[in-house]
């Protein structure tokens, strides 16, 4: 019985972990850097669809950065995959790298 409980336990965390990396990776939103503003903490993205975000639609925003350290991390023209969430304040980038 104890085999059984074990092998149940198992077969759940495998799952979860799966559906946690699958949204993890829905999560990610493709884009193109078209602005920087380093002295307001804010990046201008042109990106696919958004779904994470309730966008279904390829558009251009001007989004605030979580870390400004992020900022220096890219240049206009680059191409980056990123991560943003909705706040009160606006929509801000929580995770953002040059894309591979």
């Amino acid at each position: 019985m104890n085999r059984i409980i074990r092998i149940a336990s198992l077969l759940a965390l495998t799952v979860g972990l799966a559906a946690g990396a699958f949204a993890a990776q829905s999560a990610a939103i493709n884009g193109e850097v078209k602005k920087i503003d380093e002295s307001a903490g804010k990046i201008t993205l042109k990106h696919g669809p958004a779904k994470s975000l309730g966008m279904e639609d390829p558009m251009t925003m001007v989004y605030r950065v979580k870390d400004p350290a992020l900022l220096k991390q890219v240049k206009v023209g680059d191409k980056v995959t990123f991560e943003a969430e909705e706040a009160a304040s606006g929509y801000t980038v929580t995770r953002m790298e040059k894309a591979k």
